[in-house]
């Protein structure tokens, strides 16, 4: 981040209003002109710069006194409404800004769940980065609306660029870029980019068997496919029993099995439907499986053969990034094979929040399913005698789009691929580290091998008998435990999950500003819950 400036602010005389010690917090420039009446000045360049600079400082200030800062909040629902006007203001007070910013710093960011701080671990990353932030504050600033060419042949012939590089950087197919056929676009989240890909295979599919069959769509995954699949498949017309949630085992590493694949889809055609979509997961969001990609889409193929095949995406949200490191690309062994491909490049590649990249290898199928005829005041002459132009609105749900590409773009050009694969790398080490240290601690037991840097692992209960439901109830506890005083500032954040019947703990490092001291931190702080729990519990 920028230098930090010496701004800052203690709450409550030493105790942080929210529970736990003092917290220093940034504090805003105290004194400003009034509002200026005059919409002539709204954009005015001189007060946006002076403006700029006390966001900017505000921000530098946070990154700076992160560590200080609960990873989250104690404090109940309805905490801010309570603190807030029940209306908006009818004119702004004076020196409305910076009383907006004190605002922030003493009601808003007490609340907050702090993603960035080096003590986050419960949730995969929501990376930042001092290029990603500006990139995104630069988008803003432009404030272009790129849906078509003409809206804004730039940012969408950036789009294009950026999309190609990156898809090299992870070392995608050539069949999914633009300069090999395919293409792709920047999107917000995952989420859309499930849904893009399942629209289009739905109406390729019903264009062959008929749109009254709409009904005898069937879509498959495992039961540790993230929960947007099954919320996409719905928005998309698909029934939702037939959606197949394939059961996975703690013995395959909860990977999908393409023998349980093939058989659900072979029972689907035997009964007469008809096999549409396949998303397979590089990367679990519960413990980072990886489903064998090469397996199958051949499983898929053979057994749907009858109905054309069945639609392959491949959703690797959190582990795409993790490609861009040569020792890790075997996970994607077979991704040749596959229709689509989507990853959150803000989710461990420092581009910040939203940036997700969705790779198609036969766009028109996609433009079949989401474009729209084009009014009169969309069109360009210069687009419609040219094939190769791109109307990005035809690529995606929404018509208006932001410039995200210009993020991605300064972040590939500030850090290059190599920046990258040690940010990558450096997280994996942590990872291994504190994978170690739970092996080498007879108490606990690694339940998933790692394979980036999530670490799922659990306590061992030591009585007779270890019934797995007791068992479960320990490590629901020891998730309490770790997570109770995050009042205090120097406590881990955890989550938990369950796959197989087995409860388990989750450590996810991922935070730009992590290092190996917070980890080994952390370890402390679950040895000493633990050691706690067990002398309450069987001593």
């Amino acid at each position: 981040m920028a230098p930090t400036t010496q701004h800052c602010h203690v709450i409550s005389n030493g105790t942080h209003k929210n529970g736990g010690a003092a917290v220093v917090v940034p504090a805003a420039v105290e004194t400003e002109a009034a509002a200026p009446s005059s919409c002539a000045h709204l954009l005015d360049a001189g007060e946006f710069r002076r403006q700029g600079h006390q966001v900017i400082d505000f921000i530098a200030d946070y990154y700076s006194r992160m560590g200080d800062y609960p990873v989250h909040p104690s404090v109940t629902p309805g905490f801010l409404r309570r603190q807030l006007p029940a209306d908006a203001p009818r004119r702004p007070e004076p020196g409305a800004f910076a009383a907006a910013l004190r605002d922030v710093r003493d009601l808003i960011l007490p609340g907050m769940t702090h993603w960035q701080s080096p003590r986050h671990f419960a949730h995969f990353p929501a990376s930042s980065s001092t290029v990603g932030a500006l990139g995104e504050a630069l988008a803003a600033g432009i404030n272009a609306v790129p849906f078509t060419w003409s809206a804004s042949p730039a940012a969408t012939e950036l789009e294009m660029v950026v999309v190609d590089w990156l898809g090299k950087a992870l070392h995608l197919p050539e069949s999914l870029l633009f300069c090999g056929g395919g293409g792709g676009t920047v999107l917000g989240t995952s989420c859309e980019a499930i849904l893009c890909a399942l629209v289009a295979a739905r109406d390729r599919k019903l264009a062959e068997v008929g749109a009254g069959r709409i009904g005898d769509l069937v879509v498959y995954c495992s039961d540790q496919t993230h929960f947007a699949f099954r919320k996409a498949a719905h928005i998309a017309g698909i029934r939702r029993e037939n959606c197949r949630a394939i059961a996975t085992r703690r013995d395959d590493m909860f990977a999908l099995s393409p023998a349980a694949l093939r058989a659900a889809v072979e029972a689907d055609v035997d009964a007469g439907l008809v096999p549409l979509f396949l998303c397979a997961t590089i990367g679990t969001t519960q413990t980072t499986a990886v489903d064998p990609i090469r397996e199958l889409c051949a499983a898929a193929a053979s057994a749907a053969a009858a109905h054309g095949g069945v639609w392959v995406h491949v959703d690797a949200a959190y582990a795409g990034s993790a490609l861009v490191c040569p020792e890790l690309r075997h996970v994607a062994a077979g991704v040749e094979a596959v229709d689509s491909f989507s990853m959150n490049a803000h989710k461990w590649l420092l581009a910040n929040t939203d940036c997700c990249v969705l790779w198609v290898k036969r766009p028109p199928l996609l433009v079949a399913a989401l474009g729209t005829e084009q009014e009169y005041i969309l069109r360009d002459a210069a687009a419609e005698e040219d094939d190769g132009a791109v109307d990005y609105k035809d690529w995606s749900v929404t018509l208006t789009r932001r410039f995200r590409a210009l993020k991605l773009w300064l972040v590939l050009r500030c850090y290059g691929v190599e920046g990258l694969r040690e940010h990558v790398r450096a997280h994996v080490r942590m990872a291994a580290a504190f994978e170690g240290m739970v092996r080498a601690d007879p108490r606990f037991e690694v339940v998933a091998a790692r394979q980036f840097a999530l670490v799922c692992f659990r306590l061992r209960s030591p009585g007779p008998g270890k019934k797995a439901s007791r068992e479960n109830e320990l490590n629901r506890r020891l998730l309490q435990e770790v997570n109770r005083n995050n009042g205090g500032s120097g406590a881990p954040y955890m989550s938990g999950a369950m796959a197989d019947g087995v409860y388990m703990l989750r450590c996810a490092v991922g935070s730009t500003l992590t290092e190996e001291r917070h980890v080994r931190e952390a370890w402390k702080v679950v040895q000493a819950r633990a050691a706690s729990i067990l002398r309450e519990t069987y001593y």
